[in-house]
């Protein structure tokens, strides 16, 4: 077949298969699991896959590598997929909802799976057609992209990327409508690590401050004045956020805690503002705490770089979504953080926004329990992902022929 047949079969072949990958979605959904947890997802998917004769190589704790086509193809393109969900209750009211009290699938990582096990059994199916054009194409199916600094840093070091020229994934966007894909060149994510800052001082009683280092006042003015002042010490145009979401101290009225503290996480649009931001925090926090006379401890969690999209890997995403019925559209880049960075720190690649609200529909939140996607995404995801896979390949390909060519 040629290369045009040969896209449009993989799109009949995850048409067909459509069902059935609501079907999977859902039972993921049902059955959430946190990060380094994923026995069960990960054991569902290796068993899918196994049965139609894919190559599983199960990852160390948990997660997988797919693979297909062997031997010394002229370029192995990979599709990444992360399984893990958050410690958040569900509150959807849909009749597959978690059937895991405190967790859910609130970031739709359950709509990337089944959109990649949908692509790689249709890749699968014309794996011929691929090895004559010297393609290979490699699913990773990571766990804990939701903890920093993420296991796509230890899919790396078992070998996900090994011979692997670039690599795409998806993740679902609520305020984008099926049938449409976010597409952006450049920086789509944020850097983002966490950030504690924990407070030691002598208490007292609260009718006595005065005797006291007040430790309940300076953990109030961190939460307050370190983010306004690194606001004013850190050039603008890095989109700087450090937002607190945890705060701690003490356990009575009465009662002026010695020890408290707050959580939170440095968002940062500058990658390289970012490496050097550590520094100044510590500055500032110290500076602030200074006067109160309490000792201030801070601790850095580094967590991901930004996602930089390579300007061939949007191409070959844009390409593949009009090929697979997709409609691309600008998008923005946002202060989330995603582990996929570290993939593209070894290869070239791209992530698009899968649109997951319902035409007229509302327009939900990720990380939030009613969260609720149209389900018409997950093949059209997986049409995105096969696609994407062929043209990129197929573009490599073309190159190399090219440069033989001239020399």
């Amino acid at each position: 077949m040629n290369d045009d047949a040969l896209l449009a079969t993989l799109g009949e072949r995850i048409t067909s298969r459509a069902p059935e990958l609501v079907m999977l979605r859902r039972d993921l959904h049902t059955h959430p699991e946190l990060a380094r947890e994923e026995t069960r997802t990960t054991e569902t998917v290796a068993r899918r896959l196994e049965a139609a004769g894919v190559h599983v190589r199960r990852l160390p704790g948990t997660g997988l590598v797919a693979d297909i086509g062997a031997g010394d193809p002229d370029v192995r393109v990979a599709l990444r997929a992360d399984m893990d969900a958050l410690p958040v209750r569900e509150r959807s009211g849909l009749e597959y909802a978690s059937g895991t009290t405190g967790v859910c699938h609130a970031c739709g990582h359950d709509v990337h799976v089944a959109a990649l096990v949908g692509a790689l059994l249709a890749l699968h199916e014309v794996e011929g057609a691929l090895a004559d054009r010297g393609i290979a194409v490699r699913g990773v199916l990571q766990a804990a992209e939701e903890v920093m600094p993420g296991g796509a840093l230890e899919a790396i070091a078992a070998g996900a990327l090994d011979g692997v020229d670039a690599i795409f994934a998806v993740h679902c966007d609520p305020s984008i409508d099926v049938g449409e894909v976010g597409l952006r060149e450049g920086a789509l994510t944020a850097a983002c690590d966490q950030v504690q800052v924990s407070l030691h001082g002598r208490g007292g009683h609260t009718s006595r401050p005065q005797l006291t280092e007040d430790l309940v006042f300076a953990l109030a003015k961190v939460v307050t004045d370190v983010p306004a002042v690194l606001g004013r010490r850190l050039d603008p145009r890095t989109g700087a956020a450090l937002v607190w979401g945890q705060v701690r101290a003490g356990r009575v009225a009465n009662v002026i805690p010695s020890t408290g503290e707050c959580s939170g996480t440095l968002r940062m649009l500058d990658a390289e503002s970012w490496l050097t931001v550590g520094p100044l925090l510590e500055e500032i926090v110290h500076g602030v705490v200074d006067p109160y006379g309490v000792q201030a401890k801070v601790e850095r969690v580094k967590g991901v770089p930004p996602v930089v999209n390579t300007a061939d890997g949007i191409e070959a995403m844009r390409r593949a979504a009009l090929a697979g019925g997709l409609r691309p559209v600008p998008t923005a880049q946002s202060l989330g953080g995603e582990d996929f960075a570290w993939y593209l720190g070894h290869c070239g690649g791209a992530m698009a926004r899968l649109g997951t609200r319902t035409p007229g529909g509302p327009t939900y939140d990720l990380h939030q329990g009613d969260l609720v996607v149209d389900e018409r995404a997950i093949a059209l995801g997986a049409r995105l992902l096969a696609k994407t896979a062929v043209v990129r390949g197929l573009d490599v390909r073309r190159r190399a022929l090219t440069e033989e060519e001239d020399r």
